[in-house]
């Protein structure tokens, strides 16, 4: 153990060394300040009276609304209408009759281009290297180094990835993830972000976890759903219950809300039975100390202080989330108004613009209406454009229906600027993956593969859905190993010359909660999805993205003829939205 942990640490010192060697050649990130112990008063500028929450925020007033809400689009998709806009196409005649517009390919980058890090985005350069339709392969480069993508990020809730080491994930060829990400929420109550802050030369959560590549962190705005029951949203921010109190109510709360991804939660998800109650806390109105007799106040600015003290790579804005399958229409109205507000709070408390990234969160629910929530939300953002590095699409995955899930995506990306990321938060199932890849995301996230291998389940290609539960009878004499060609550690031996468990050895020791077979499947289950993602952006770059998805789907749905199930008409509506056939 000794020998391993030396051994990693002089990875990670060569990382760090290849990595400033790399920023030198192009543009120097600053040197980072430490972040202010408390976090920013509230703007009042950014506050609105109650009277006001449903009103039309000003700057919108004059937008027209007939019009589609774009900006900055190239080719395939149809030129932007932003009035500030330069790329206005090129107008042709359609059989010599009828003049029509088309927008100007979007300009591609060699790969292994170095990065320049320059305002007003100094610590982001997004590469398009490829299209093939609307899907992109891509190259994000972060300060902890360059991110590939179509990209599935596993999720560290509390700055780990459960049953798995980072050497487990940084040494394997078949995860070697780049980029993982943590919840600020659950970081701040546990174990606090002032403790990652002053974590050992450098701070941080790459240095607190021992993790020297990049890390995106969620504002907390997911919490409003998951723990609704805990929290009281105002215009201020959100105060939340503290959840660790002895009550077996609020444990249940814990447990049976923060998931939202179809699959059973586990039961220490969001929930911890340690308390900290020695170490020193700011204010309860401000953060977030643990004792029994504490609430947690999470407004924009301390949403942002806690991420500037975390230093994540990528950091999300407050938003004011709704479950999707909510009927209060005027709650929507409100909560995508008071967004774009908590946006501005967010921007103005930022104080690492240099070396962090702040992703805007497009709400509206899943109205997607003319002039709807989400085009008020988008065409709010494109006012605020500049000062964005790139976008996640929010506020979905939450039990509604997948035919609204999709064209709430297809809606969101065919506004969103082409130049720079687009994120879909808390979607992870291969075949969501497959399609809004399609549709044109590049980010990714869930708890899906992680969570449900902590219950036996894993990943495999084939029918729909496209899962093995190795605790089930068929798999008690099963001598196959989970899925041939699989380069995971449960799959493979050590040399990866095949042999690995059978899904027999892996089906005795689920039963008997041997905690090596939960590690095995989790290692498995983001093996898979990285091997999706690899095999996502090889059918991009060689322009043949139609072809993988259609050949994902018929895997998936044989038809009822061959025995299988038809494919679903949301996929069949989504792809051709995209400008791919099935029946082709």
């Amino acid at each position: 153990l000794i020998i391993a942990t030396a051994s990693v640490r002089r990875k990670r010192a060569n990382h760090r060394a290849e990595m400033t060697s790399s920023a030198m050649k192009t543009s120097q990130l600053p040197s980072t300040p430490s972040p202010s112990s408390e976090p920013p008063a509230t703007n009042p500028d950014y506050m609105a009276k109650e009277e006001d929450f449903s009103k039309l925020p000003s700057e919108l007033a004059h937008v027209d609304w007939t019009k589609p809400i774009s900006w900055g689009k190239h080719h395939p998709y149809p030129p932007s209408e932003d009035p500030t806009s330069n790329n206005h196409g090129d107008t042709t005649t359609d059989s010599g009759d009828t003049p029509t517009t088309t927008a100007p390919p979007l300009p591609l980058i060699p790969e292994n281009t170095p990065p320049t890090f320059k305002p007003p985005h100094q610590a982001l350069t997004f590469h398009v290297h490829a299209t093939s339709g609307r899907a992109r392969y891509t190259t994000l480069h972060l300060p902890h180094g360059p991110i590939s993508t179509p990209v599935f990020m596993p999720v560290g809730t509390k700055g780990t990835l459960k049953g798995l080491t980072p050497m487990d994930v940084t040494e394997s060829e078949a995860l070697n993830h780049q980029i993982i990400l943590a919840n600020t929420y659950h970081l701040a109550l546990q174990p606090g972000t002032e403790l990652i802050r002053d974590a050992g030369e450098t701070g941080g959560l790459h240095e607190f976890m021992g993790w020297d590549r990049n890390i995106l962190t969620d504002s907390g705005g997911f919490q409003m759903v998951s723990l609704l029951k805990l929290a009281e949203i105002t215009e201020e921010g959100v105060t939340f219950d503290n959840p660790f109190k002895d009550s077996d109510d609020d444990k249940e709360i814990c447990a049976e809300n923060d998931g939202g991804d179809g699959v059973p939660v586990d039961e220490d998800e969001g929930k911890d039975t340690t308390t900290t109650t020695s170490r020193k806390r700011p204010s309860p109105t401000t953060s977030t100390d643990t004792s029994k007799s504490q609430r947690m106040l999470l407004r924009p600015e301390d949403s942002i202080h806690h991420q500037n003290n975390i230093g994540s790579d990528i950091i999300m804005a407050l938003d004011d989330v709704v479950s999707s399958v909510s009927d209060d229409n005027t709650r929507f109205k409100i909560a995508t108004y008071r967004t774009l507000r908590w946006l501005d709070r967010c921007f103005s408390a930022h104080r690492r613009p240099h070396d962090q990234n702040l992703f805007p969160i497009v709400q509206g629910g899943l109205d997607t209406t003319p002039g709807g929530l989400r085009d008020i939300c988008l065409a709010g953002f494109r006012l605020r454009d500049d000062k964005a590095p790139g976008y996640a699409i929010g506020g979905l995955a939450g039990g509604e229906s997948k035919d609204e899930f999709w064209r709430v995506v297809h809606h969101c990306c065919s506004a969103l600027p082409d130049a720079k990321p687009r994120y879909l938060m808390g979607v992870g199932y291969p075949l969501d993956l497959v399609v809004c890849t399609a549709l044109g995301v590049d980010m990714y996230d869930c708890v899906y593969p992680t969570r449900t291998a902590r219950f036996g389940v894993a990943l495999v290609d084939g029918e729909a859905p496209g899962t093995l539960r190795l605790k089930g009878h068929g798999c008690a004499e099963d001598y196959r190993v989970i899925m041939e060609g699989c380069k995971c550690m449960a799959c493979c031996d050590g040399n990866g010359d095949g042999g690995g468990y059978t899904r027999a050895r892996l089906h005795a020791m689920l039963k008997n909660d041997n905690p090596l077979a939960v590690s095995l499947v989790t290692h498995h289950n983001l093996a898979y999805m990285m091997t999706l993602n690899r095999r996502m952006r090889d059918a991009i770059k060689n322009d043949t993205y139609g072809d993988f998805s259609r050949s994902f789907v018929r895997d998936q749905y044989r038809g009822k003829e061959n025995g299988g199930q038809d494919v679903p008409s949301w996929v069949k509506d989504a792809l051709h939205a995209a400008g791919i056939t099935l029946d082709k």
